[in-house]
Order: structure tokens, then C-alpha cells, then sequence
């Protein structure tokens, strides 16, 4: 690369803070606001979805969903967001960021309005449809995330380039709470509006018609956020860095430099810039080139692995806080309930783990991101993940036994704060800083769609491993599992491995893009 295009580039990375910074941490900060929503809202109306369409007459207990379709309900989004994510990596690399940009946004917005109208009322036709757009939901969510990531990091300064990926990622934080509220505050409405007996007292009159419209309600809202924000995800321009490095257009991208961040390029630096990208020198390897394997194989193992292992701990504990809620006595048994308290009860034990665990942890990373660095975080988060993991599960009968319920509550969150003051956060940063521009979208989607292999794995896998061994005490419908003990010393040797693999992973503090990616070196193959 030559030296007038480093001058033309690093006016993107000496480039002050400015308001428009802000303006596209808000507007890519609130399509991750809609997804955490969007993928997290599902657990807490699962349990109400298994009462109003799965419960049995006269029996003791009351509905919930059958394995196989808890298994789909939860992990289904997970598979569309794997696939959106490479597609729209690969997509936003080949035509330009902002080209599919507003396409994953409209996809959200239309598939979460979708999802809560779930054609017909059986209970056959309402999961199969609940299903095949929640698909296309998590398809439109896998999007942002290459997406989101890369234009955010071409968009920033290389002094705060970290703390505004780690600002739009901290979005998921407040979508996760707002999941939570929503759910508290329908079916607080809900409840005053139909009143309604514990299922022990009355199976039939515990479950009012109009909860059907709950979970519903819930679901649809995840619209509201992405609509909002769809006009100014329009208006945002093409990153400066795919229109000069891949696009070739220099005069154009320095055009969009000057307007939305005041950074002032000649046209003769424009000109020289489209000149030395067309030099010799510029590399051209592709992803499945041996020069690529030399350059960035390594790291893409650790961004994938490392993306991978923390996300069958994060989401198998996120998906399924109420089943350890539930086991610790931190949420009353379901048949002293009506379907609407039992919802309550669920959204107000996840957003109180929300508020004190998982928003705090996000924001420390922004924090301290640029300073003290993003291996350091993530080295730390994996380390104390695993701590706190066996800290619950060495004396899992202490935690259990009446009155400890708030040592394990306590115990628990803090796994959460360290997860997203760490790898969480890290995981989604690192794969927009490291990769070459022309692969960068490509490259995170590779990692992230790396982690959702893992969220899959979580939400199948803890369904059935967190179950009882005792064969009596197992949920309906399910074998005996290894307990929640014993899955949880599974998640802390996932953390455990987390850890090491994170030495495979560099540190781009305080480095330009192009130094991290190393688009200066010219091709040995």
C-alpha cells in the first residue's frame, strides 16, 4: 500500500469524535437492541405458549411443550441467523455494506410481526408458522451482525474504534432488559384485566383465552425498535474503506469522508489513493488461498473457536435462566401459578439477572476496551466465567438448599457481568478488525456464524443434559439428563477451553485496520 493511501486512510483513524459517531452507534446500536429482543423474548413465552396449546385435561401438571418442539421453537432463529450471517457477510462484501444493510432491518421488522400473528389456532399449524418466520427473523438478525460490526469499525477512529463496536454490541444488553419489561408490563395488564386461579386450584380458569394474545403482543413489539430506526439506516452512506479499497472509487469516498465526518481530502489525494490500491504491491488473495491460510488462518480458528465456545455457555444459561430459576426454588412450582403469574415470575427473574449482570458488563467493556485492551478482556472474562461456573456447581446442594437461593442468584449474574465484560463483547469485535476490508464481512460472518453453531448447541443440548438423572423428576416428555450440577461443570470446561484458545486471537489496540490486516505486505503466493 502506498504512502499517499496510508495518509488517506489514516484520516479515517485521526479522525476526531464527532456527532455522527454517535448518530451510526445509535442507528446500528438499535438493529442489536431488536435482535437481543427478537432472540430472547422467546424464552420467556415458552412456558405460557406450552400452557394455552399443550396442557392436558386432568392432568396434574400443567402444558408445556413438547421436546421436539422446545427444541425447534428455541433453536430455530439460531439457524437463521448462522445462515444470514454467512450469506449477508459474503453478500455485504461482494455488493457493499450499506447496499444490504436496510434489507436484514426490513427482514426483521416484517418477520416479528409475523411471528406473534401464527396463523390458525391449532397447536400443530401455530408452531410450524411460529417457526418458519422466526427462521426468517434470526435470517434478517445474522445479518447485522457482520454488518453492524464492519461498518462501525471502517466508520471509526482508530483511538475509540473499540468503544463504538462494543457501543452498538452493548445495545443487546438494553434489548434483553426491554424483553423483559415488555413481558412484565402485558402481562401485569393482562392480569388485572383477566384474573385468573393457580392451575392446582383451577386447571381449566388458570389459562384465560386472552393469554393467547400475550405472547403474541410480546413478540410483535420486537418490530417497533427496527422500524424506528429503518429511515436513518437508509441514509447512512457506504463506508470510506469498501468504496476506495474494494469499490475503487476514491473521489467518491473521499466525498463521504468530508461529509459526514468533516475530514477534509484533496481530490489529489483522492486521486492518488485510487492509484496506489491499483498498484502492484495492493494484495488480492482470496479466503481460500494459501496466502490467506499464512496470513489469517490462525486467527480466524481462534475468532471462530473462541466465538463458538462461549456461546454454548452463554446461551445454553440465557435460554434457559427459568429451568435453573425453576430448580433453585427461585420461582414458585408452576402448578401454584396461573399461566400469567408464571410468565411474570419468568420476565421478572431474567431482567433482574438483565439489570444487574448483563448491562453492567457491556458497558464496562466500553469502558475500558481501548485501554486495556480486548485479549486482556477476553483472557479475563473466559477465566472468571469458568470460576463462577464451578463456584455454582462444586457446592450446587449448598445453592440449592432454603435459603441460599440468593448466594446462587448473586453467583449467577456475576457469570453473566464477566461474560459480557469479556468474551461476549470481544468475540463480536476482534472478526471487524483483524481480516483484510475485501474479506472482513465474510470473515465475521464466519466467526459469528461459528458462535450461533454454538447457541444451537446450547439451546438443544441443555434441554435435554439438564434434566434430572432421576427419571421421576424429569420435565414431560423428557429422558433423564445429567442435571443442572453436572451441565454446569460442562459450560465451565467450555469457558475453560474459551480461555486458551483466546492466545490464537491478536490484539488490534491502538493499531489502524490496515496495519492489523496487513493489506500493506504484498502477496508471497
Amino acid at each position: 500500500m502506498a504512502g499517499d493511501q496510508v495518509h488517506v486512510l489514516s484520516a479515517l483513524d485521526g479522525a476526531k469524535t464527532q456527532w455522527y459517531h454517535f448518530t451510526a452507534i445509535v442507528v446500528a446500536g438499535m438493529g442489536f437492541f431488536t435482535d437481543a429482543y427478537d432472540l430472547f423474548c422467546i424464552s420467556l413465552v415458552t412456558k405460557l405458549i406450552g400452557r394455552v396449546y399443550y396442557t392436558v385435561p386432568g392432568s396434574p401438571h400443567p402444558g408445556s411443550l413438547p421436546p421436539t418442539v422446545a427444541a425447534a421453537v428455541n433453536g430455530v432463529a439460531f439457524v437463521g441467523t448462522l445462515s444470514g450471517q454467512l450469506f449477508f457477510g459474503w453478500l455485504g462484501d461482494k455488493v457493499g455494506r450499506k447496499s444490504v444493510y436496510s434489507m436484514t432491518l426490513l427482514l426483521m421488522i416484517i418477520c416479528s410481526v409475523a411471528s406473534g400473528l401464527s396463523f390458525s389456532h391449532t397447536p400443530t399449524t401455530v408452531m410450524a408458522t411460529l417457526c418458519f418466520f422466526r427462521f426468517w427473523l434470526g435470517f434478517g438478525i445474522g445479518g447485522d451482525y457482520p454488518l453492524s460490526a464492519t461498518i462501525m469499525s471502517e466508520y471509526a477512529n482508530k483511538r475509540t474504534r473499540g468503544a463504538f463496536i462494543a457501543a452498538v454490541f452493548a445495545m443487546q444488553g438494553f434489548g434483553i432488559l426491554a424483553g423483559g419489561a415488555v413481558a412484565i408490563g402485558v402481562t401485569a395488564l393482562f392480569k388485572i384485566r383477566f384474573p385468573a386461579p393457580p392451575y392446582a386450584v383451577n386447571p381449566a380458569a388458570s389459562t384465560p383465552a386472552q393469554a393467547d394474545y400475550v405472547w403474541r403482543i410480546v413478540l410483535m413489539l420486537g418490530a417497533l425498535p427496527a422500524a424506528l430506526t429503518f429511515y436513518w439506516r437508509m441514509k447512512m452512506p457506504e463506508t470510506a474503506r469498501y468504496t476506495a479499497l474494494i469499490a475503487k472509487n476514491a473521489e467518491r469516498a473521499a466525498a463521504d469522508m468530508s461529509k459526514v465526518l468533516q475530514v477534509e481530502i484533496t481530490k489529489e489525494q483522492a486521486g492518488d489513493l485510487e492509484v496506489a490500491h491499483k498498484s502492484p504491491a495492493s494484495p488480492s488473495f482470496g479466503l481460500f488461498s494459501g496466502e490467506f491460510v499464512r496470513r489469517h488462518g490462525l486467527h480466524l480458528v481462534g475468532t471462530a473457536s473462541t466465538w463458538l465456545l462461549l456461546d454454548i455457555a452463554y446461551y445454553s444459561q440465557n435460554l434457559f435462566q427459568k429451568d435453573i430459576f425453576s430448580a433453585i426454588g427461585w420461582i414458585p412450582p408452576a402448578a401454584t401459578m396461573s399461566a400469567l403469574d408464571e410468565l411474570y415470575h419468568i420476565a421478572r427473574a431474567q431482567t433482574l439477572i438483565a439489570l444487574c449482570g448483563t448491562v453492567p458488563g457491556y458497558w464496562f467493556t466500553v469502558a475500558f476496551i481501548d485501554s486495556v485492551g480486548r485479549f486482556k478482556i477476553q483472557v479475563m472474562g473466559f477465566f472468571m466465567m469458568t470460576g463462577f461456573m464451578l463456584g455454582l456447581a462444586v457446592p450446587y446442594d449448598y445453592w440449592t438448599g432454603k435459603g441460599h437461593q440468593a448466594g446462587f442468584v448473586a453467583m449467577y449474574a456475576l457469570t453473566f457481568f464477566f461474560a459480557n465484560f469479556g468474551p461476549n463483547a470481544t468475540t463480536f469485535i476482534v472478526p471487524a478488525e483483524i481480516y483484510p476490508a475485501r474479506l472482513r464481512a465474510t470473515c465475521h460472518g464466519i466467526s459469528a456464524a461459528s458462535g450461533k453453531v454454538g447457541a444451537i448447541i446450547g439451546s438443544f443440548g441443555f434441554l435435554y443434559l439438564a434434566q434430572s438423572p432421576d427419571p421421576a423428576k424429569t420435565t414431560h416428555g423428557y429422558l433423564p439428563g445429567i442435571g443442572v450440577r453436572n451441565s454446569l461443570f460442562v459450560l465451565a470446561g467450555c469457558s475453560l477451553m474459551g480461555f486458551m484458545l483466546t492466545f490464537l486471537v491478536p490484539e488490534p489496540k491502538g493499531k489502524s485496520l490496515e496495519e492489523m490486516s496487513r493489506e500493506s505486505e504484498p502477496d508471497k503466493c
